[in-house]
């Protein structure tokens, strides 16, 4: 199999894939094509139909599709342009190297983010995180979801290794600056984005569910948060409180989605880990997505918003 971080300008495609997106569109012209997505395990390619009549036959999004067409460049991305397309058959393809997923050890990392639950000092925050993360249910959810549909941590363990990595941020937030309160933080770093369970749906789709469109991972966490809350008996109204503030504003700015913005300095705390990983990501993956390129520039990227370049290695 011939994996899409493989592909190169001017190749010739024979191959099998996971029909992520399908849309009808048409030219200025008004002729009608297909615009997809296709999807393997390692990445995603724009592809196009230019012509719907020959050797096209019927499919629909998440279909896996054998294809036959050719690699161009366009706008300085690459695009697979498809001559021919069937469904594949049945024994034809492994689901698995569909699924795009996390390269770390998910045991390993859930076994990690437990050693947090069990150092946080507060009983009731411990007790908070307990009803989560100790219930089997949701931690087999927790341990394979993703984090994102596309931008950041949108594989398989995605939620897994960014909810890890904002925690570890916070650990060291809270031992450079002592006027935190580590138990809150860490708390809130463990639990900022729950919420994504729900909001968006299992793989393959892996695409936001009604109520994700209509409220948002915030809410949702937030939502979560409180009826666990509901459930602990004497669980201090200003702990709460603060704690969700944490969650509501930990993307900082009302116009990146948070409800508010960080009144807590803990809650501003969570949104420079929170962001800081996320942009550390989004720029590792970009420079993977762009890494059949021979120049050290990638180009312009429109989630960092700049033209982007690999290390110099010496």
């Amino acid at each position: 199999m011939r994996y899409i971080n493989e592909l190169r300008e001017g190749m010739n495609v024979s191959e099998i894939y996971l029909c992520k997106v399908k849309n009808i569109s048409r030219t200025k012209a008004g002729k009608t094509y297909y615009s997809l997505v296709l999807q393997d395990k390692t990445g995603m390619i724009d592809t196009k139909i230019w012509e719907l009549n020959n050797g096209i036959e019927h499919f629909e999004q998440l279909d896996y599709v054998k294809v036959d067409g050719n690699i161009t460049s366009f706008q300085g991305s690459l695009q697979l342009n498809v001559r021919r397309l069937r469904v594949a058959r049945e024994g034809e393809y492994l689901p698995e190297d569909y699924i795009p997923s996390t390269d770390k050890d998910i045991k390993a990392m859930y076994r990690e983010l437990s050693d947090y639950v069990n150092h946080i000092q507060n009983p009731y925050l411990r007790q908070l995180l307990v009803a989560f993360f100790g219930d089997q249910t949701f931690a087999k959810v927790f341990r394979t979801h993703s984090a994102a549909k596309r931008v950041h941590h949108g594989f398989m363990g995605g939620l897994l290794e960014h909810t890890l990595s904002v925690t570890k941020i916070c650990d060291f937030f809270s031992t450079h600056y002592p006027i935190l309160n580590r138990d809150l933080l860490i708390s809130a770093a463990l639990l900022h984005d729950i919420g994504k369970v729900d909001e968006l749906s299992d793989f393959p789709e892996n695409d936001y569910t009604d109520q994700g469109q209509l409220l948002g991972h915030i809410v949702m966490g937030t939502m979560m948060i409180d009826e666990k809350i509901k459930q602990i008996s004497g669980f201090p109204e200003k702990l709460a409180t603060e704690l969700k503030h944490c969650i509501l504003a930990h993307h900082g700015e009302l116009e990146f989605g948070s409800p508010k913005k960080p009144a807590l300095i803990e809650a501003l705390a969570l949104n420079f880990a929170d962001n800081a990983d996320a942009k550390m990501e989004t720029f590792i993956e970009a420079l993977a997505e762009e890494n059949r390129n021979d120049s050290e520039w990638r180009g312009y990227n429109r989630l960092l918003e700049s033209n982007i370049r690999a290390t110099s290695q010496s």
